[in-house]
């Protein structure tokens, strides 16, 4: 059976990527400080104003001079002048940012399961969900539309930071329809690049720059043919864009950080966040469960969902899906999954290694499948133990 599925990933100065950036940029620069910091920070842009709010634990602010942190990030995303509408050194930036809840304290600091105990667990920092997801279809574990989407993105970067192409703004879009035979990628039916540009550079020239310099460089060659369709910024004009042509806020690419909405979402977004919050933590340790499970042969598809309970350790619950591509019964996974993984707060945490500055550097370009980020729940180290425990 054929089917067409498509997904979409955005540069670095799209105006909600520039938020995420933002966020992660100013939990990196506490946490540098404060490991165990509590920060939940939010951040909005428009033209000539970046606002920052959230909550933090007591004394995680000090010394971080968060004004600074945003025209850093804000400059080095490549708004430093005014030509693209945007400009690091001329925006204002106002900051709202209060202590954490201590209602919401008392349960991460201490869990249900150990308040009446001398030694502490972590609490879920909220309730909700969480879905990771992993596939053979490519190298990196993931999709193929959202891999193929974020190459593309990541060329036009490239090209725009390296001066190869002058006239590229810092926001530009990609998206990628894969048609797939019997649940496999075959070929790629349409592609869609639009990029802020320069007023003076005419269509034509974009086109062709687009066509030879990006897509070329980027889709495998097997995999276009005659009927693949093209558009390169389809309005004819993409001069205003970032924070000047459209509101950003953090959070409202988690399908672009995740994977492209081939795979279910829990809702809750990453940036920003603390490893307290399972929204993000947990989300990168249900991936770090099904790609070990991939890997190690047990499906070829594998998509995996905690469920938490707010100040509670212990998850209410984990399912699994392999969509009929597991070579064991997903009940058996569960029992895998149980074996080899962890999935309290304070586990996920430790063994992942999540109190470091790591984050800024996952808010483009998707926190999955990133061969150019050491990240820590991208490991495949459960790989042999689990294949082990199948043969036995």
């Amino acid at each position: 059976m054929k089917k067409l599925f498509t997904s979409e990933s955005v540069t670095e100065g799209h105006p909600d990527k520039l938020c995420d950036q933002i966020a992660d940029a100013i939990l990196d620069a506490i946490i540098r400080k404060k490991p165990d910091a509590r920060v939940a920070c939010e951040v909005s842009a428009t033209t000539g104003i970046i606002s920052v709010m959230g909550e933090v634990s007591s004394g995680a602010l000090d010394g971080i001079d968060v004004e600074k942190i945003v025209r850093d990030t804000i400059r080095q995303i490549g708004y430093s002048d005014y030509r693209f509408g945007f400009d690091a050194d001329m925006i204002a930036v106002v900051t709202s940012i209060h202590i954490q809840s201590p209602d919401i304290a008392r349960g991460v600091t201490n869990a249900l399961e150990t308040r009446n105990s001398k030694v502490q667990e972590l609490g879920a920092g909220d309730q909700g969900m969480v879905f990771g997801y992993a596939t053979d279809e490519t190298d990196e574990f993931l999709p193929m539309p959202i891999y193929l989407a974020h190459a593309l993105t990541k060329k036009l970067s490239l090209l725009r930071k390296s001066g190869s192409i002058q006239y590229l703004g810092p926001d530009g879009k990609a998206q990628v329809t894969v048609e797939y035979e019997n649940d496999r990628p075959k070929r790629v039916d349409s592609i869609v690049i639009s990029t802020q540009h320069l007023p003076e550079i005419d269509q034509e020239t974009i086109k062709k720059d687009m066509m030879e310099q990006v897509i070329q460089k980027v889709i495998p060659e097997q995999l276009i043919d005659k009927n693949t369709q093209f558009f390169v910024n389809p309005t004819g004009r993409f001069v205003v864009g970032g924070p000047q042509g459209d509101t950003g806020l953090t959070g409202r690419k988690i399908i672009v950080d995740t994977y492209g909405g081939f795979a279910r979402h829990g809702g809750g977004a990453f940036s920003g966040k603390d490893p307290t919050k399972v929204d993000r933590s947990a989300a990168y340790a249900a991936r770090y469960v099904a790609k070990n499970l991939v890997a190690a042969g047990v499906a070829h598809r594998c998509e995996v969902q905690i469920a938490y309970a707010i100040g509670v350790a212990t998850p209410v619950s984990i399912s699994v899906d392999t969509f009929g591509t597991g070579v064991i019964e997903d009940e058996k996974i569960l029992e895998l999954i149980n074996d080899f993984f962890d999935l309290r707060p304070t586990s996920i945490i430790n063994g992942l290694g999540l109190r470091k500055p790591i984050y800024k550097a996952t808010a483009t370009y998707g926190h999955f499948g990133r061969k150019d980020l050491q990240l820590p729940w991208e490991w495949l180290d459960k790989v042999a133990a689990i294949k082990n425990k199948i043969k036995s």
